[in-house]
């Protein structure tokens, strides 16, 4: 034999483990992490999707929640798994493209983990309270202008989505309007229900039972097309605020150096998941939208969120624990 064919021969034996084990692949089972606690949207998902991967795999998907720090620990828990595919995770925007601008993370998204495909998305929607005279988008901008400094608008927290997004909206619409936090969204949702703050951003279906009811007042959703929970009310394109796009997300990683074989196995079958009629209609009811992607896709979707939301906290002066 030449030396190119023992080459060759050693290649081949180095990669026929690879290509084995991506083929047997599930051969145990696979945990998932959910980076929060149960019963929440990321644990609704990552238990939904993940039930029919299961069935679809033939293997068993263990639900795994590592909550804290806004997702950041599990999903770190994830960049330092075994690149063996067997532990994976469904995070959120906030862990893998917002907390590395806000504060300091163990890992680097993009270069420690491995995108393997988003999997839904909820529009934030933008809601006054009772009292604002606001009707509508031009309204509350000219309100807004007419009295700077004047209205609040309630977040779930610094660095959290409804934060960045109303410091978007203050961005883009040139107003001067004040961030007042709070430690999630029902202690928000009380304030603006009593009219102690006018304004906020928040998943779609957390305020929609308070919109049917007439206790809140809809503006504009920040997702790219109508809602069909709420068909009436104009997305910020609509509105004339194009780039005020304001979605919450999930999407499923892998540790980085994750076989691209195992990683398109997961994507292959977490897709067929997704497109499950029962699959859709159980996260419809959360108010969530299924969005299947490739691999590539998914990770230039991250890679321009992260820079979004980053110049975001740049340019409205967002302090930062980094």
């Amino acid at each position: 034999m030449t030396s190119c064919g023992r080459l060759l021969a050693g290649l081949l034996l180095l990669l026929a483990p690879i290509t084995a084990s991506a083929q047997d692949y599930p051969a145990k089972p696979i945990r998932l992490i959910v980076p929060f606690p149960a019963g929440g949207p990321n644990d609704i998902i990552a238990r939904v999707v993940g039930q029919k991967m299961s069935e679809l795999f033939k293997q068993t998907i263990i639900v795994d929640n590592r909550g804290g720090q806004g997702g950041v620990l599990g999903t770190d828990a994830v960049a330092k798994a075994a690149p063996d595919g067997y532990t994976i995770a469904i995070t959120s925007v906030g862990a893998l493209a917002i907390s590395p601008s806000m504060e300091k993370v163990a890992y680097d998204t993009l270069k420690d983990l491995a995108p393997v495909t988003l999997v839904a998305t909820v529009p934030e929607m933008l809601v006054v309270a009772g009292n604002v005279p606001a009707k509508n988008m031009s309204e509350l901008v000219a309100l807004a202008k007419a009295q700077p400094g004047k209205l609040n608008f309630a977040s779930t927290g610094p660095g959290g989505l409804p934060h960045l997004a109303g410091e978007l909206f203050r961005l883009t619409a040139k107003i001067d309007i004040v961030h007042v936090p709070y430690r999630g969204a029902a202690p928000a949702m009380n304030d603006l229900l009593g009219q102690q703050v006018q304004m906020t951003f928040l998943d779609l279906p957390v305020i929609l039972p308070q919109i049917k009811a007439g206790a809140l007042r809809p503006i504009a959703l920040g997702g790219r097309v109508r809602a069909p929970t709420a068909p009436d009310v104009p997305t910020t394109a609509e509105v004339g605020m194009p780039d005020l796009i304001i979605e919450n997300w999930y999407g499923m990683v892998a540790p980085a150096a994750t076989p691209p074989a195992i990683i398109a196995k997961l994507n292959r079958i977490a897709t067929e998941a997704m497109a499950d009629a029962a699959v859709k209609e159980k996260l419809a009811e959360q108010g969530l939208t299924m969005a299947p992607d490739t691999p590539e896709h998914f990770r230039d979707f991250i890679a321009a969120d992260i820079k979004k939301w980053a110049k975001v906290i740049k340019d409205a002066g967002v302090v930062t624990a980094k």
